[in-house]
């Protein structure tokens, strides 16, 4: 997607699999809806699990083993993640044989996606795919189906993810992140300047929009 001079750029490091990933979004998309701010919006790879083998792990035991989470934080969590999602307009189904992925095809999926102008609808379209309608994102031709949904051709989403042509490029993009220091996400970059952690709230998100404005005033 080309830069325009009177756009602001957002770039966005984040994982399909990470919930307060799309909710920070949706959180700027309405800030930027409400400001009227014009903008365009880079997505970056980032693995939240890059050990995670690919069957995959329930999520409670994940997040039990990862983070020390009981089931009444879990739950809690779920409660509070899926409220904040209905109210920016997105759906969480959380379900109790929701699994963990290793989400390094996904990336490469999105890397292709990229190169036909349709990174964006993709990215959109697995967030859905693994919250919405606890799709198996492990699974290529799961992978493939979701690429098609939106347009793209099946057969080589496919042939992509077998031949693994874009693992490179993938990995490279992953590391120049850590690289920067970026460790957590989703961690967005305003204008290749400024560095923003976390969902931070429609209305600290206008705030933050409002300053930027002001910096190029």
């Amino acid at each position: 997607m080309p830069t325009h001079s009177n756009n602001l750029r957002i770039d966005i490091v984040s994982d399909v699999v990470c919930p307060w990933c799309i909710i920070g979004y949706r959180q700027l998309l309405s800030a930027l809806e409400a400001t009227g701010t014009s903008h365009e919006v880079h997505w970056h790879p980032f693995e939240l699990n890059p050990k995670m083998p690919a069957e995959g792990q329930n999520l409670r035991e994940h997040l039990a083993k990862k983070y020390g989470t009981t089931m009444e934080q879990s739950e809690a969590n779920r409660v509070n993640i899926t409220e904040l999602g209905t109210g920016l307009g997105f759906e969480f189904n959380f379900a109790d044989d929701m699994r963990m992925y290793n989400t390094f095809n996904v990336h490469q999926l999105l890397h292709w996606a990229d190169q036909h102008g349709h990174k964006h609808d993709l990215k959109l379209a697995l967030f859905t795919a693994h919250f919405s309608k606890n799709r198996n994102l492990s699974d290529d031709s799961v992978l493939a189906d979701v690429a098609a949904e939106i347009g793209l051709d099946r057969a080589e989403a496919i042939a992509v993810l077998d031949d693994q042509r874009f693992a490179t490029d993938v990995r490279a993009a992953q590391n120049a992140w850590l690289s920067k220091g970026i460790h957590a996400v989703p961690a967005m970059i305003f204008n290749n300047r400024y560095l923003i952690n976390g969902a931070q709230g429609v209305e600290n998100y206008k705030r933050i929009l409002a300053q930027l404005e002001e910096k190029n005033d």
